[in-house]
């Protein structure tokens, strides 16, 4: 008897990783071996974690790969990797480092190539850029920065239930080091987008998403024409950057799994 495939889930910026429990458990009775661990310093608990910022400070993409790295190493097969935002990029660069059997990458923080910038992105991070100094800082969003930025496709009451349920400091050091990407010849944000023996990718987006618009994510997706390994892309038109955790993520989770079952990556 084959053991079930393992599923990593990884956070992005602002969200505990405890928000991606609804998936743990859908992805379990589906017969896989999932697990969403925290990124390096982040507490136990959404409350401990904003009780205590100063753990979760000053870790940055480097970081957080080699923290998830050493999750990998320990597993019995390389995973199946599902990521948010900034876990997004994450889960390329651990899969260009063929340390993954397949990876989903959604609505994912720009790696370093993806040129466009649009306004509403940078609107999303001010609340980090606005202070030089938050680069060795943990940040928090108000309801409100957390409506723009994640919520702004749902109404105001759901975005701020998700903002009080599951909402979290987060390092500004991550978003400093994606923003000089294309400035620095050896950026953490850059990922091997040419290899060609890696596992498949799926890059996700929701046309609505403020953070990481539509654009961003088809920019992320030519970066990969050089690779002849599986790259695809799945949009969803009317979602924003909540879409793992409001309550259309059955919609999009159902939407992983049939491309997981159609990559072979089935539990």
């Amino acid at each position: 008897m084959t053991s079930p495939v393992p599923v990593l889930f990884i956070h992005g910026l602002w969200l505990h990783s405890a928000s991606w429990q609804p998936w743990v458990d859908l992805f379990r009775t589906e017969g896989y071996d999932p697990s969403a661990p925290g990124w390096p310093g982040d507490p136990d608990t959404v409350e401990e974690a904003r009780q205590n910022p100063e753990s979760i400070a000053d870790h940055g993409i480097d970081d957080v790969v080699e923290h998830y790295a050493t999750i990998i190493r320990g597993l019995g097969a390389p995973p199946v990797l599902i990521g948010h935002s900034f876990g997004g990029m994450i889960a390329q660069k651990l899969l260009g480092q063929d340390l993954a059997a397949a990876a989903v990458a959604i609505d994912a923080a720009q790696i370093k190539g993806v040129l466009p910038l649009p306004l509403s992105a940078l609107r999303s991070t001010l609340p980090v850029f606005r202070n030089p100094a938050n680069k060795h800082r943990a940040v928090s969003l108000t309801a409100e920065q957390f409506r723009f930025a994640f919520g702004n496709a749902l109404s105001e009451e759901e975005s701020d239930g998700l903002f009080e349920r599951w909402t979290i400091p987060a390092p500004g050091k991550p978003l400093f080091e994606a923003a000089a990407a294309n400035f620095s010849p050896h950026s953490p944000a850059k990922v091997d987008t040419a290899n060609s023996g890696r596992g498949p990718l799926l890059l996700v987006s929701g046309g609505k998403d403020h953070t990481v618009p539509e654009t961003v994510t088809r920019a992320t997706l030519k970066q990969y024409r050089h690779s002849e390994a599986v790259t695809e892309f799945m949009a969803f038109p009317d979602r924003g950057h909540s879409l793992t955790i409001d309550s259309g993520w059955r919609e999009v989770a159902d939407a992983v799994l049939a491309w997981l079952r159609r990559q072979g990556r089935q539990a």
